[in-house]
């Protein structure tokens, strides 16, 4: 059965956070519902629909940025209950707009996630999490790092108090008290948890996680261990999961799941009798689905879910029918209710328009006088910058709560920027001068009209580290322009990793000296990136990373007064081994610095690197023939005298192409690792063999994979 559902915009607040839209429970089965919200401007909303219009139940006057919403209450009683986080404080709310609640916590940091259970609340701000029992403090914990989002399974089903933290490190922690029960590694860092069916399913212990990187699971949260249920994975680089909610939308009985994800798209995946999900449904808004969840709001008797953008629209997408078929000479008559909302939406249309022209005539006799002064109008930015793993790229993210005038890009290091397909931007590019002002790259995205959200595709090099700056400018009058700053650090293309593989050839490099361990944590930081910027509790630390270009691993481990690094990679060891002895330069720190190197980790690397090389040589092969094989194709007017290998290529020529020009440099880059490999092998053991540079490029130009690794093994 196909699911079909129709937009419908309600209304729209200021910009909103994670998590932060309701429904208020329904009065009775199918009846239409209020909604909640809460903005950045710190307004909490209550609404619900009459005629085609919404009706506010309440508003509260701004404050503070409200950055979790939630509805609690007396166990197994309607949660109607409505509390919002903002800042350090949790406020409470009745459903008429009576506040009955205000509790400052002692938390340092703004709370960043909630979750209410009966007279239990569970909080997160960055690193710290907390659980009060009636506003009284019960337990604390101190997390390895950032902290995305915390839940409890239902006490009423499960008779325990088990707190779920999602925390950035890939790891979901299972408390007891204030202790970590176990921890379970997921596919990716996890940024939003529900239950299952909104209860924990069957056993109550069922619980769902959405990562950063658009992927989805289920897993059974026991005493002892973790139940992996299913996963889902992002074959389709779909963007990540910030919401999810539990909802019968398709009408079948059984509860539906219903995803928001940052690149605007919703999904309906159903969970009939099958292992995993099935995907029933999927529209694309224009922004981050910031909240989702499944009720009735616009009509009653007509199921819908509703969401909330980054931007503050409140969306429905509904089961009734906007559209009205006539027959052969029928006259199609619009209702009254259509033909009054048409009216109100003239009237307000022409006041806004009034009102514009007013405010207009207003600014300019203000800018003319003696006593104007300038104010640059205020804007939010939501970015996001992560490394995928998938092609070993970088993704920009920009999105902003108006239309995006144009985007300019700066680096102090040398970048390819890659093509995304969902970028309708025309992108220029500037000359620049990298010798005197290191500026490697200027290029300039415009963006065509109402385009909120813009996502851009780098790839760094690994040892050439620096600065990427956004300059995001928005159609707003007067023109405003917004700079973020993105560090593109030494060993950029690692990402963590839960375990490596120990029966590789290793090469260490071993640092001692007179530091702190804070010390050495900052220069990892700086090194690396997922690394959590607080040093980590305890006297020594192990992190395992892998090279997402080349499949290397990395694993350092690093107390006070020392650091040991360990990679197959000799490049990696050698450009630690250059960024932290700057850095220890830089603070006046003596190091002791000695190294090991495995001969054999040389042609491991080369081996992990040969696959790579030979598809792209491979490829790079079959797009030059394309050409002159479709010359071939247009004088013999059939491609049947030409042997299976060419006619194959000819089927595949905009599919070969397309990858092409989606990996521009890509056999520069794997050229580029090799001859640093090349280089570093031998700079450990004093020699300088760049003479020997092009020699190694003619090698590579007829390739062979003996003969490049009897080249290394001669020189």
């Amino acid at each position: 059965m196909d699911l079909v559902l129709n937009r419908a915009d309600y209304s729209q607040v200021g910009v909103t956070s994670q998590k932060t839209m309701k429904l208020l429970p329904a009065s009775r089965h199918r009846a239409a519902q209020k909604v909640v919200i809460g903005d950045h401007d710190g307004v909490v909303m209550c609404f619900g629909m009459k005629k085609g219009e919404a009706m506010a139940v309440f508003k509260t006057l701004p404050g503070q940025k409200i950055a979790r919403l939630e509805l609690g209450g007396v166990l197994n009683t309607p949660q109607e209950k409505i509390f919002i986080a903002a800042g350090s404080e949790i406020r409470g709310f009745t459903k008429r707009g009576k506040q009955f609640l205000s509790f400052e916590t002692n938390l340092t940091e703004s709370i960043k996630a909630m979750h209410i259970s009966g007279s239990d609340l569970f909080l997160s701000a960055s690193y710290i999490y907390n659980h009060y029992c009636d506003c009284k403090d019960q337990h604390y914990y101190l997390s390895a790092d950032k902290i995305n989002d915390v839940i409890c399974l239902p006490v009423e089903r499960v008779p325990r108090i088990t707190p779920v933290l999602a925390c950035q490190d890939r790891v979901l922690r299972v408390l007891q008290g204030s202790d970590v029960m176990y921890e379970i590694e997921v596919p990716g860092p996890p940024a939003v948890l529900a239950l299952h069916n909104g209860d924990g399913g069957n056993s109550g212990e069922d619980l769902l996680f959405g990562t950063a990187d658009g992927k989805l699971g289920l897993i059974q949260i026991t005493t002892s261990k973790p139940v992996h249920k299913w996963e889902i994975g992002n074959e389709r680089k779909k963007g990540g999961i910030l919401c999810i909610d539990s909802f019968d939308i398709v009408g079948d009985g059984v509860k539906d799941l219903l995803v928001g994800r940052d690149d605007g798209m919703v999904e309906v995946h159903s969970l009939d009798n099958a292992e995993e999900p099935v995907l029933r449904f999927a529209q694309a808004l224009s922004e981050s689905v910031t909240s989702i969840q499944g009720g009735c709001v616009g009509k009653d008797g007509y199921d819908e879910i509703v969401v909330s953008t980054y931007s503050g629209w409140v969306t429905g997408l509904t089961t009734e029918p906007v559209q009205k078929e006539s027959g052969p000479g029928e006259e199609l008559k619009i209702n009254q209710e259509m033909q009054s909302k048409i009216s109100s939406l003239r009237n307000e249309l022409e006041h806004l328009q009034y009102k514009v022209l007013q405010e207009r005539e207003n600014y300019q006799q203000f800018s003319q006088s003696s006593k104007a002064k300038s104010a640059a109008p205020s804007f939010s930015i939501n970015d996001k910058f992560t490394l995928n793993k998938d092609d070993a790229s970088y993704s920009l993210i920009l999105e902003v709560q108006t239309a995006i005038d144009n985007v300019l890009i700066q680096s102090d290091v040398p970048i390819d920027l890659l093509d995304v397909d969902k970028n309708s931007a025309v992108v220029s590019f500037s000359s620049c001068d990298s010798e005197s002002n290191d500026n490697f790259l200027l290029a300039t995205y415009r963006c065509q009209a109402n385009t909120t959200r813009l996502e851009l595709k780098i790839r760094s090099i690994e040892g050439q580290y620096g600065t990427l700056q956004a300059y995001v400018t928005p159609r707003i009058q007067p023109k405003t322009c917004q700079v973020r700053q993105y560090h593109i650090r030494p060993l950029s293309l690692h990402q963590r990793t839960h375990c490596i593989d120990h029966g590789r050839p290793t090469n260490t490099l071993t640092l001692t000296g007179q530091f702190s361990f804070a010390e050495v944590h900052s220069w990892v930081v700086f090194c690396l990136p997922e690394v959590p910027e607080k040093p980590p509790a305890g006297e020594c630390v192990t992190f395992h990373f892998q090279n997402t270009f080349l499949d290397t691993q990395l694993e350092s481990i690093y107390r006070k007064g020392e650091g040991v690094f360990k990679s197959d990679n000799i490049s990696t060891i050698s450009i630690l081994k250059d960024v932290l002895s700057k850095e220890a330069t830089k603070r006046k720190i003596n190091l002791n610095i000695s190294y090991e190197i495995n001969e054999v980790s040389v042609r491991h690397t080369l081996m992990l690197i040969h696959p790579k090389l030979e598809y792209q040589l491979l490829l790079a092969k079959k797009v030059q023939l394309i050409d002159a094989l479709k010359e071939l194709q247009v004088h013999e007017g059939n491609t049947n005298f030409l042997i299976p290998e060419y006619r194959c290529i000819l089927e595949e020529a905009d599919h070969l192409q397309e990858e092409y020009k989606k990996q521009p440099a890509h056999l520069e880059r794997l050229y580029g690792m090799i001859t640093d490999l090349f280089i570093d092998k031998f700079k450990f053991k004093g020699t300088n063999v760049k003479t020997k540079v092009p020699l190694l490029l003619q090698i590579l130009d007829s390739y062979d994979q003996n003969a490049l690794i009897a080249f290394f093994d001669a020189a």
